[in-house]
């Protein structure tokens, strides 16, 4: 009678035991999805965020992700996308960082995620596109992956590069009110060259072996850019012939206001086969 007692007292031990084993199991069954969607668990036993990037995809064996890192495209982390965290974060390697231009896509787009380089507040100011309608920039990689790309500025008659250095990240602005600093940047790789008088910059950039560049005579049509390169004794005016910027030279009729300096008042007018019998224009040649 003592022994079935003691077996009875026994298996209801084992039973109540196999039950809370069993709702012990059903519980973590349920958390697994959670814990598993979870990648880390500091150690203040606060949650840790799975980390994923977005990455370039312009080159073939160079990536650069949207943290600043550049990797190549088999060290690419398979889950998270992104670069392994060695190296240098914002590498400007092969930069030129007062024209802000590199030789490498993907090292551009590192280099312009630098917030020291690329602030964000004024790049979500940014339009996408010249039309008032259009969007302006989610986030700075979006900039940078875009910006880095070749544009019409890196480029000399359509087909040929300004330099090695083709991938650019500076900021655009308006010219009219550029900084000089920027306004050096945009001019890298061009050669200013004053030419004599009645020329056109055709003919100025042709007779030293190279060729006018249309699209840099905005950044010339200032009077601080002319006063650099003439003398300009009697100031600056506006001018709303092609031929523009451009100094009129000293022996000119003095209606014409000789030893005087020329520019454009609408940058569309300007020319690269502009000339004037008076005129001596300062011409941006590659």
């Amino acid at each position: 009678m003592v022994i079935n007692e003691f077996n009875r007292e026994h298996y209801e031990t084992a039973i109540q035991s196999t039950m809370k084993r069993h709702h012990i199991l059903s519980q973590f069954l349920l958390l697994l999805p959670f814990i598993s969607s979870v990648s880390a668990i500091r150690k203040d036993g606060s949650l840790l965020e799975k980390r994923s990037c977005r990455t370039t995809v312009h080159g073939r064996y160079m990536l650069s992700d949207d943290d600043g890192y550049v990797c190549d495209a088999l060290s690419l982390d398979p889950q998270s996308q992104c670069c392994p965290r060695k190296g240098e974060k914002f590498s400007c390697q092969g930069c030129n960082l007062n024209s802000q231009c590199c030789k490498s896509y993907e090292v551009c787009v590192s280099c312009c995620l630098n917030p020291s380089k690329t602030p964000k507040e004024q790049v979500f100011k940014m339009k996408i596109a010249k039309p008032v309608t259009a969007g302006t920039y989610s986030s700075v990689f979006d900039f940078c992956a875009g910006r880095c790309r070749h544009n019409s500025e890196s480029v000399v008659h359509e087909n040929a590069y300004l330099s090695d250095y083709h991938h650019c990240f500076s900021l655009q602005s308006n010219y009219s009110g550029g900084s000089k600093l920027e306004t050096e940047a945009r001019l890298f790789g061009i050669n200013i060259i004053t030419g004599r008088q009645g020329e056109s910059c055709d003919s100025v950039c042709k007779s030293n072996g190279q060729s006018c560049v249309p699209n840099k005579l905005a950044l010339l049509n200032e009077c601080e850019m002319l006063q650099k390169y003439f003398t300009c004794k009697n100031g600056c005016a506006i001018s709303l012939e092609p031929d523009q910027p451009a100094e009129i030279v000293a022996d000119a009729p003095q209606e014409m206001n000789p030893s005087s300096c020329l520019y454009a008042h609408v940058s569309a007018s300007l020319s690269c086969d502009g000339a004037h019998r008076y005129r001596r224009r300062i011409c941006p040649c590659a």
